[in-house]
């Protein structure tokens, strides 16, 4: 999926075209970004992936879906409401397109003894 935006700078005006795997890099970035939240992958609490990011413009508007999982002794409703606003701010200010939802879905709380060891 590409997304579209028209070039209203300047007297050259054009189209400026975003590959959607741009946009989920933002987003993965914006909610990796945030503490206490780990994204979701088919290799267990790995960060690299985007497969739990989903991206979809509606009438001009970006939609995103993530699916994370959040840190022992982080309060889930702030974790979730800190991704709203770091994907919202990120997204908009990077692509100047408008946010239309961020949808968060919590699926799991990672313990301290399931955590990754970082070597």
């Amino acid at each position: 999926m590409t997304v579209y935006k028209n070039n209203t700078i300047g007297s050259g005006k054009g189209k400026v075209v975003y590959n959607v795997g741009i946009v989920k890099g933002i987003v993965r970035l914006a909610v990796e970004d945030v503490e206490g939240v780990a994204i979701q992958n088919k290799k267990k609490y790995s960060k690299k992936s985007v497969d739990d990011i989903k991206v979809e413009v509606v009438n001009g508007n970006i939609n995103v879906s993530v699916n994370v999982e959040v840190y022992y002794g982080y309060s889930i409703p702030d974790v979730a409401y800190n991704i709203q606003g770091s994907v919202k701010h990120s997204v908009e200010s990077m692509s100047k397109y408008k946010i239309g939802t961020v949808d968060v879905k919590v699926s799991g709380v990672i313990f301290p003894d399931e955590a990754p060891s970082i070597e």
